[in-house]
């Protein structure tokens, strides 16, 4: 377990005992407990002995101990023995916190969703003492809204479950190729469903083992050339599987990819050479039915280099890929600047987050971690900040293959001024701005704060520059085109983040950004070392934009990056 994890579980078993109607001294320490080891700056791995920690007693150190150890809890484990699970579920509907679901769970016997509609329904609620009628009214909407599938996943939630169904399909017997097709293959932003294309020996011995996986909640169709099932993972989600021979593979894979308008041309240029293109292959005029071993060898027999899934959206790909057209790669990226450590709200030191950077071979990264205006995420004042670049070029004394840059995200403040005067920003290397707060503000309002950061020698990138989380949350009121239009005039660069649930920018203006010819970078936003692999996400969103290796600052040699890093600051402030 990282750090971060066994915050969780912390206050995690405040909940819990909050529930069960435990003393508030009780539930308070375990709450300050996990406060105090968020704060602390030390990676779990750094830290000794955490009862030495002021605010954390015998009790929550055993536990933290426990935590470390074996990565469980016993405490843990009996309380979610003797709690009922779908509390838990009531806990997530907006507007109810742990205390109420306690008095429900005391007064009224309500252990689910269910049994709370019941007593929405029958006037029970509002005759708790703390509840009332709008408490009541309040909690009818979020359960109308409870459950209810919306028509399109993000895809952060899609990818989650693609994984769970690649882990039972690496156990069905017959499979000699499979991948992902459809949107997913395609990196849309929401999807709708999963689609597979799998290369099959003997379509009725594969087929039986699909419909018998242990994810299958029920089987919607079974047939010779396609199954499609139903899973349950907090929504119910269809997976289609289309079953075929090894040499119809490719042109399968090709079709199911789409898009529906990449298709059409498609079939537009197998029109002009007579030709007609199916799911099963390619028929020439004689009626012969031509098939590929690879998707490249199916481009290729229409003139094309090989155009990648992420790129096929009906745009220009069949006129851009007619010559060679070399796409962003994730070998091509050398470093990642925004990233976060335990210092703030991540889960592990910098020198930790350094050695999973090193093993994926990057020459540099920076570490941003949040600025002080960010409280929730134990953001750095000065006096730490001053400590962390002392930090940073202490553990860069250790390494001779990978630079660390000293860096912060320094928070854009409602009243559009910035977290840190220029005087301790001149003392950084990297500098990333970013808005987490106010979102309700006007259009005026986020271009004025916007606009300080721009304008401010020292700042490099703004960071998840709309603000949107996917599926969740819209983001604040920008005109994009304004702000790529100011960024190229201030030769400040613009992020897309690659974390799956934000994917900001978008591939739409990731292009207009590229055809200003902004600076692009695409950062991860790590929190953890894991999430370091979410750089693969991004660089897909940057082939679907078109972007070539040049185009992105991760690609940019050490040396050709602190150029970059030196360019936007004043003469006497040069980096060194």
């Amino acid at each position: 377990m990282d750090k971060k994890q066994v915050v969780e579980a912390l206050e995690m078993i405040a909940t819990y005992l909050e529930l069960k109607g435990e003393n508030t001294f009780k539930v308070a320490a375990y709450r300050r407990a996990a406060q105090v080891l968020e704060r602390d700056e030390r990676s779990l791995k750094e830290l000794d002995d955490p009862g030495k920690l002021k605010g954390i007693g015998k009790g929550t150190s055993q536990v933290i101990q426990e935590l470390r150890e074996t990565g469980k809890s016993s405490l843990l484990e009996s309380l979610q023995a003797e709690i009922p699970a779908g509390l838990m579920d009531i806990l997530a509907l907006p507007g109810i916190g742990s205390k109420k679901v306690a008095t429900l769970y005391k007064k009224l016997g309500i252990t689910d969703v269910e049994s709370l509609r019941e007593a929405c329904e029958q006037g029970k609620i509002r005759t708790l003492p703390g509840f009332g009628v709008k408490t009541e009214e309040k909690l009818k909407e979020a359960l109308e809204e409870h459950g209810s599938r919306p028509e399109r996943l993000p895809i952060s939630f899609m990818l989650e479950v693609a994984e769970k169904v690649e882990q039972s399909l690496r156990h069905v017997e017959g499979i000699i190729k499979m991948s992902r097709a459809g949107s997913l293959r395609r990196m849309e932003e929401t999807l709708k469903d999963l689609d597979y294309v799998l290369a099959v020996t003997n379509p009725d011995i594969v087929r039986e083992q699909l419909i018998k996986m242990d994810i299958v909640h029920d089987v919607i169709a079974d047939g010779q050339t396609k199954v499609t099932v139903e899973l349950e993972s907090g929504y119910k989600i269809q997976v289609d599987f289309r079953l075929v021979s090894e040499e119809q593979f490719a042109t399968t894979l090709h079709h199911f990819t789409g898009s529906k308008e990449h298709n059409v041309q498609m079939r537009q240029l197998a029109k002009a050479q007579g030709e007609k293109i199916s799911e099963y292959g390619v028929e020439n005029e004689s009626g012969e039915v031509i098939t590929f071993p690879s998707e490249e060898a199916f481009f290729h027999h229409f003139g094309l280099k090989f155009i990648p899934p992420e790129a096929r959206m009906g745009m220009k790909e069949t006129e851009v890929f007619q010559t060679s057209y070399p796409l962003v790669s994730i070998q091509d990226i050398r470093g990642d600047f925004h990233m976060h450590t335990t210092w703030s709200d991540g889960a592990v030191s910098i020198e930790e987050m350094v050695e999973s950077a090193r093993k994926k071979g990057y020459e540099w990264i920076a570490i941003t971690d949040h600025s002080k205006f960010l409280q929730v995420a134990n953001g750095l004042n000065e006096e730490r900040l001053m400590r962390q670049i002392e930090e940073i070029r202490r553990i860069n004394d250790l390494y001779d293959d990978i630079h660390v840059f000293a860096g912060i995200e320094m928070d854009i403040l409602p009243d559009a001024t910035l977290d840190f005067s220029d005087e301790i920003l001149a003392q950084l290397d990297v500098v990333i701005a970013s808005i987490h707060s106010s979102f309700s503000q006007s259009q005026d309002q986020i271009h004025a704060r916007l606009e300080t950061a721009l304008q401010n020698p020292y700042v490099h990138l703004i960071a998840h520059p709309t603000g949107r989380i996917i599926g969740r949350r819209e983001g604040y009121d920008v005109d994009v085109d304004y702000l790529l239009k100011r960024a190229k005039e201030t030769n400040t660069a613009v992020e897309l983040n690659a974390n799956p649930n934000r994917l900001d920018l978008s591939a739409t203006w990731l292009q207009k950004a590229s055809e200003l010819g902004v600076n692009i970078a695409v950062n991860t936003d790590a929190h953890r070392p894991e999430t370091l692999d979410h750089m693969e996400i991004g660089v897909s969103i940057a082939r679907k934009a078109l972007l070539k290796k040049e185009q992105l600052l991760n690609t940019f040699t050490y040396e050709d990056f602190k150029k970059f890093l030196q360019k936007k600051r004043r003469k006497e402030d040069s980096y060194e």
